[in-house]
């Protein structure tokens, strides 16, 4: 049972990434999928989420209307799509399993530079 997150990298403010959050050991659209970040020295805060029946979704107010978080469920697979991105996105980012089973994948670093 793992989450293991990709897709990071180094982009210009402005720029958009794709990050990609897959999972094994269980099915994704049975659980709260959800996307948290760390930036240096800052303590880790929440993204967004995405509910497992319905697939509603909820976003950070700094990050509304420019991020978007989807699953694909044939794939078993969470996505977080990032538009417009900012120097202050910078951070790792981490894909998690909400639940009573907590699971958090290993993260995956986002630098926003010019």
């Amino acid at each position: 049972v793992q989450l293991v997150e990709s897709g990071g990298g180094l982009v210009q403010p402005g720029g958009s990434l794709r990050l990609t959050c897959a999972a094994s050991g269980f099915t994704v659209s049975s659980y709260v999928m959800s996307w948290y970040r760390q930036a240096p020295g800052k303590e880790r805060e929440f993204v967004a989420y995405i509910t497992s029946v319905r697939g509603s979704t909820n976003y950070a107010d700094s990050v509304k209307g420019r991020f978007a978080i989807s699953r694909d469920n044939g794939k078993n697979t969470v996505y977080l799509q990032m538009n417009s991105l900012k120097p202050e996105d910078t951070a790792v980012y981490y894909c998690k399993r909400v639940g009573e089973n907590t699971l958090w994948g290993q993260g995956t670093q986002v630098t926003v530079s010019s």
